[in-house]
């Protein structure tokens, strides 16, 4: 074990420190007020910011753009709950309670996708800049092709989406099915932590060491209603996903507890040896 393990574990840990990662936390730094709330409430107010990024080592292509949020549980009972899963892929479902308070419009007419999991979609936007010019991020095929085939219908699309009187996100395009509505999908996907990352784009583009990146973000989203935190991460990818020690360690872990257990045994054999006569 310890010869398979610990090979693993050096490789796995190598190509994690291979991995380039910037993160930028811009919820504090991107409002101009004191009363945050208020800042992020008042349509009025022009949310655009910008954070500058120092590129410390070459980052090869293609470079993965998340946001990150802190202190927002998505696992939540209540939350995870609020949601209709044959909603998103079959026609004329009726609805429960499941989707309440986001369930039905002021009419009565089903709201699709209904719940609070689909209303609190994330609605910040980013435009990513490096020494000056604009470069492409691209948001397609950002969602698992088992959750846009499966999951997702293709001839279901969004109707009375956000059109309360209290919005909670990013709307949603009525003319796109909810299969091709990416953004949708991978929000979905909820999170098991409170501080989780999702997947914004990609730049399928290679940065050079010591280029500088401009991040021009639309601050829309409100975390400040519940203490939450907002981030820009780009990183590059290795083998074993984004910048991740914990498996490494644990390989690395793992084959020395058997090595030092494999030793332990040895010299005890040595030692206190058995003799059958």
């Amino acid at each position: 074990m310890a010869v398979l393990f610990i090979p693993i574990g050096l490789a796995a840990l190598f190509a994690s420190l291979q991995v380039v990662e910037l993160v930028e936390r811009y919820d504090i730094s991107c409002v101009s007020m004191d009363d945050k709330i208020a800042f992020i409430q008042n349509s009025e107010i022009d949310k655009t910011c910008n954070i500058t990024l120092q590129v410390p080592k070459y980052m090869k292509s293609p470079i993965l753009v998340y946001y990150q949020i802190g202190n927002f549980y998505q696992n939540h009972r209540r939350y995870v709950r609020s949601r209709n899963d044959k909603q998103l892929r079959y026609k004329n479902v009726h609805l429960g309670k499941e989707c309440e308070p986001e369930g039905h419009a002021a009419g009565g007419a089903p709201i699709v996708p209904c719940g609070l999991v689909a209303w609190s979609l994330f609605n910040d936007t980013f435009t990513v800049k490096v020494n000056g010019e604009t470069i492409e991020v691209n948001k397609k095929d950002i969602a698992w092709k088992s959750d846009k085939k499966h999951k997702f219908g293709n001839d279901i699309y969004p109707s009375n989406f956000q059109k309360g009187r209290l919005i909670g996100g990013a709307k949603l395009n009525e003319s796109i099915p909810l299969s091709e509505q990416e953004d949708l999908i991978v929000w979905m996907r909820t999170a098991a932590f409170p501080t989780f990352r999702k997947l914004y784009g990609r730049i399928e583009k290679e940065i050079m060491a010591e280029d500088n990146i401009t991040v021009v973000i639309q601050n829309n989203y409100n975390t400040y209603s519940f203490g939450g935190s907002k981030a820009v991460v780009l990183s590059t990818a290795s083998w074993v996903g984004g910048r991740n020690n914990f498996i490494g360690i644990a390989y690395l872990t793992i084959g020395g507890l058997c090595l030092f257990l494999a030793l332990g045994f040895t010299v005890l054999y040595m030692v206190k040896a058995r003799y059958v006569s």
